[in-house]
């Protein structure tokens, strides 16, 4: 290796990762969720509920390491440290909290497109920080990425020889129609052992260790690998690498839809480990066996110029390497790394930004925000916008974080909380001027200073000049085949003395086809409709639509509107600040969004499904004071619970308790005045109780525990607690 090199994404990051855990517990996939832990004892179910009883002990069975925090048994997010957990690796019940809720959301252009696209590669101080926690943390300033419209493919990043990505990243990037990619990679002496041992042996070797590979990627519900193989390779392994390629590469395309495998830039043909920064003569070989290949970044515009004859019609399929750290002979980067985009889209290849947490990393934690924004911004012309292309469409714009949690205006939690599988739809950030001389803007930022539904909000700040009646903020970009009629839903407040009216708009494309009913076309190419206000909802829509045209808690207000159209594409999506009438001065205004929807009417109309089976497992109880095993008055109780729903119908679901007063049995229960407690989100079918206080069972006497499953339709509506699972928890003193 040459001194000024910085080879690879795994060379330009030497840092550890978290100690290895235990191998993988014994056993098969089991029918039913938690069957192979201690069950509470089943003493009675109905439609409504399922009533387990259990006396307390102190002792728990062991859970195993891989997937629960050996603290507080917290489910994790893991990896594979070896080619042996690799090819053992069978799925267990624990691997469902794992499983991606969010499907891979369609987006315009797809990855098939010839467009040039935009991969980043998130290495974060050697991966799995707060982001292992399946449920969320109370990380104080966690990273968050939210510039989703500009990229298309996500690769989560480790050391580790197999990186199963957190499944928090996956919901985010998927709810985003952004494909998330794992890594498989080897080094040094360690890594030239391990391809001994599946490369340089006949082809069942490799092929197990791809269909392992193809196995988990599509258990977990992310989207293919980057193959990172940094080490020198045999004659006999590098001979069959093209192969293992070429079988992993088709396997996937086979079981995973829009699948993808990426090659890094490393070793030669020859099987020598000498990084190119090109794609060439050398390493052609692994970009014709696969779907793409990521460019080393010490490249210069002549390495630009050489490699267009050896991508030919493939240029978006050469991912061109731009360390955002700077390191060693770069064009650009942190905030010069506009410099490297402008080179490589010159030349019309795609981009792989390799580390941009360099902003959180290496700058003030206070300004992440402005500096985040800051480095997208220098960017944006570089990066195409991507298009939205299905319905429901909710966002409450929330970031996955946050220092409170609010549920539609009201507050359920304070504290600082951390959890990206439940981050909503981002619009475009940035700022929008009015052309020519006059002087309006509009600005948006995300805000953790207040939010209607999540942990955050998106601010924006604008300007309407004397000479204009009003300005306009493109959100979010869509090809959206509308269907029938459609109703929106905006929630909004002004903050300030602003008294300028906000409105919801939406554009339209096949304008000679499309007919909106009782709204004029505007224009010939592409119309822009002020929409028509929702004031009372059909009975049947009272659920989703029943706060329209209300003030609410907080200063909050709820505009909903109704369309119908006929052979139309939705295309944008905006918001509008216009003047108040009589007024001629220049008007500033600050506007909180707090919820978005755009719904098809139909699917309002339809039954929801309802939780079922709602069980409880795995429990474990401690006292509230350690050493006072004796008589405590309180403990600290987890479990897990598992249901059975239609996922696809659910963005999440939000679990509560509700702890009654003592009886000897549920019909003698009763519950307490005050609301349940609000415990977390789940993003699968499964929740881990951590550490529930409650109070302890009087001799004789049961302690009572409900926990509630309350589903959150994709059309973000509430849905009443009598159609919320659940199921009792009776527990009493050790004999």
């Amino acid at each position: 290796m040459e001194a000024t090199s910085v080879p690879g994404p795994a060379a330009a990051r030497r840092r550890q990762g978290p100690a290895v855990p235990e191998s993988r517990a014994q056993g098969e996939l089991e029918p039913r969720p938690g069957r192979r832990r201690r069950p509470g004892r089943r003493i009675q179910e109905d439609q409504e509920e399922a009533v387990f009883r259990e006396v307390v002990s102190f002792t728990a069975d062991p859970l195993p390491a891989r997937y629960y925090d050996k603290d507080t048994t917290r489910p994790i997010s893991f990896y594979l440290s070896s080619l042996e957990e690799l090819l053992a690796w069978t799925p267990l019940m624990e691997d469902g909290f794992n499983v991606a809720l969010e499907p891979l959301g369609r987006r315009q252009p797809s990855l098939s497109s010839s467009r040039p696209r935009t991969l980043l590669c998130h290495d974060m101080m050697g991966g799995y920080l707060e982001d292992r926690f399946v449920q969320g943390s109370a990380a104080q300033q966690p990273y968050s990425f939210y510039h989703w419209q500009y990229i298309d493919i996500f690769v989560y990043f480790s050391h580790h020889t197999v990186t199963i990505p957190p499944v928090c990243w996956t919901n985010a990037a998927h709810k985003h129609g952004v494909s998330m990619l794992g890594t498989f990679i080897t080094e040094w002496k360690d890594g030239g052992r391990l391809c001994e041992a599946f490369l340089a042996g006949d082809e069942r070797s490799y092929r197990a260790v791809a269909d392992q590979l193809v196995h988990i990627a599509q258990f977990f519900r992310f989207d293919g690998w980057l193959v990172n193989i940094e080490n020198a390779l045999s004659p006999a392994a590098v001979r069959n690498t093209p192969p293992f390629l070429r079988y992993l590469t088709a396997q996937l395309h086979r079981q995973v839809p829009g699948g993808l495998v990426l090659w890094y830039d490393s070793v030669l043909q020859t099987g020598q480990l000498k990084w190119q920064d090109e794609l060439n003569e050398h390493n052609r070989i692994f970009f014709d066996s696969c779907d793409g290949f990521f460019t080393n970044y010490n490249w210069r515009e002549e390495h630009l110029e050489r490699m267009l004859g050896h991508a030919g019609e493939r240029l978006a399929d050469v991912y061109v390497g731009v360390d955002v750290f700077a390191r060693s002979n770069v064009v650009g980067g942190r905030f010069d790394t506009n410099k490297s985009l402008e080179l490589i889209r010159k030349y019309g290849f795609s981009a792989a930004l390799f580390a941009p947490g360099w902003v959180y990393e290496c700058l003030e934690k206070n300004d992440f925000f402005q500096n985040q924004d800051k480095f997208w911004s220098l960017l944006e012309r570089y990066l195409p916008t991507h298009s939205i292309c299905s319905l429901p469409f909710v966002t409450s714009f929330c970031l996955g974080m946050g220092t409170r949690r609010v549920c539609y205006g009201k507050e359920q939690a304070v504290g600082p909380w951390y959890h990206p599988s439940s981050q909503e739809m981002q619009p475009l950030f940035g700022e929008h001027k009015l052309a020519g001389d006059n002087q309006g803007w509009v600005k948006t930022h995300c805000c953790l200073a207040d939010a209607w539904h999540g942990g955050s909000s998106l601010l924006l700040r604008g300007v309407i000049p004397p000479e204009v009646d009003g300005v306009a903020v493109r959100l979010f970009s869509l090809q959206i085949p509308v269907p029938p009629k459609i109703f929106l839903s905006m929630v909004y407040k002004l903050e300030g003395p602003a008294d300028v009216r906000v409105a919801l708009e939406l554009t339209t494309g096949d304008a000679h086809s499309c007919h909106v009913s009782s709204i004029s076309v505007l224009n010939a190419m592409g119309s822009r409709h002020n929409l028509r206000p929702l004031r009372v909802p059909p009975t049947k829509l009272a659920r989703w639509a029943g706060r329209c045209g209300q003030q609410l808690s907080g200063g909050w207000i709820q505009r909903c509107y109704e369309v119908s159209l006929r052979g139309c594409l939705l295309q944008d999506l905006l918001v509008s600040f216009s003047r108040p009438p009589g007024s001629r001065e220049e008007e500033s205004f600050t506007c909180r969004l707090g919820e978005i929807q755009v719904v098809d009417a139909n699917s309002l109309l339809a039954p929801l499904p309802q939780v079922q089976s709602v069980s409880i497992s795995q429990l474990r109880w401690l006292p509230l004071t350690p050493g006072s095993e004796a008589l405590p008055a309180q403990l600290r109780l987890s479990c897990t619970l598992h249901w059975s729903y239609l996922l696809p119908q659910a963005r999440c679901f939000r679990i509560h308790c509700w702890e009654r007063t003592e009886g000897t049995s549920p019909s003698r229960a009763h519950p307490s005045p005050e609301k349940p407690t609000f415990l977390g989100l789940a993003f699968a079918n499964q929740y881990r109780v951590v550490d529930l206080t409650v109070k302890a069972a009087r001799p004789g006497q049961d302690g009572h525990v409900e926990f509630l499953v309350e589903p959150v339709p994709r059309e973000g509506f509430l849905v009443p607690r009598a159609e919320w699972g659940k199921a009792v928890l009776l527990y009493s003193a050790p004999q």
